[in-house]
């Protein structure tokens, strides 16, 4: 048995998060398991999302300081390799090269900024089709505090992805445009319609807490029915009782609703009666890459 370590830094629009992971090889199986995840609240896209789409000086500070802190825990940890990236709000930053030179020249942390496209590749990385029925479709859908992802499988194979600038921030920020709203609901009833019954799986920091929230067991999925009642339970809260009784992190508190109701209109549109949530994310998906790399390096393998 061979213990690998990796690290992935994911730089999203309502937080950024660390995540080191474990890859046990044992003879010709390998295994994922998640050593540890440190999560900060730096809302860039409260910035990027609003008026002149800059991020200030604060928070690139703030983002500078995380990162510092994380490439130090990961020099602690001696990881393998590790990737930086960042999505929607660094993405649409008019600013954003700046802030990379920054960081870098501070920290040495070469942070990626990837686009929609790649996002959802990183999300296909999770090997999802271990998790699926060979025969089903599946409509896996990662929302974001600036973006949402969704890729269909059918019969385990990536069929069709597309990438919108809604998120829980820009919800908050209202910064949505109806014509966005518009194109993924066109996108999910036309491509629905080949491909049904679909069923969704569910990925972000906020379907993973209605999903604990539950009470159901890990692998066990939500019902329509009882996602739409723990919505209306969980909205009958003020945010200050959210963090108070619910346990809420305050920067998840007031963006768990209009997460909740992204996922509600979308299992709507494309009449899914029940989610998956398997707790995996972008983080995870760059641990998968980066092994994948390293393997190939070393045995010339296929990547896996």
């Amino acid at each position: 048995m061979e213990l690998l370590k990796f690290a992935a830094i994911d730089i999203g629009s309502n937080a950024i998060r660390l995540l080191f992971m474990n890859v046990i090889e044992e003879e010709e199986d390998v295994f994922f398991k998640k050593s540890q995840l440190i999560r900060m609240p730096v809302r860039l896209g409260e910035d990027a999302f609003y008026n002149e789409r800059i991020i200030s000086r604060h928070k690139a500070e703030k983002l500078m300081q995380t990162i510092s802190a994380f490439s130090h825990l990961i020099n602690v940890q001696e990881v393998i390799s590790y990737r930086a990236c960042a999505t929607s709000a660094m993405r649409e930053a008019a600013n954003s090269d700046e802030i990379v030179n920054y960081i870098k020249d501070q920290t040495g942390v070469v942070i990626e900024v990837i686009d929609g496209q790649e996002e959802a590749e990183l999300v296909y990385s999770n090997r999802i089709v271990e998790m699926i029925n060979t025969e089903k479709s599946y409509l896996y859908v990662d929302v974001g505090g600036g973006s949402t992802e969704i890729t269909l499988f059918d019969k385990k194979k990536a069929i069709a992805s597309g990438s919108f600038n809604i998120g829980t921030v820009r919800f908050l920020k209202e910064e949505i445009s109806n014509d966005e709203l518009l194109r993924m609901e066109d996108f999910l009833t036309k491509l629905t319609e080949r491909y049904r019954p679909v069923e969704l799986i569910g990925s972000g920091g906020n379907i993973n807490k209605v999903f604990k929230l539950s009470g159901n067991k890990e692998g066990v999925p939500l019902s329509l029915k009882k996602l739409k009642s723990l919505c209306s339970y969980i909205d009958s809260f003020t945010i200050d009782e959210r963090i108070s009784k619910l346990g809420l992190n305050p920067d998840r508190a007031d963006v768990i609703i209009p997460a909740t109701r992204l996922f509600l209109n979308i299992m709507k549109w494309t009449r899914a009666g029940r989610i998956l949530v398997p707790k995996i994310g972008v983080s995870d998906g760059i641990v998968h890459q980066l092994y994948s790399i390293y393997r190939h390096e070393r045995t010339g393998a296929d990547n896996v």
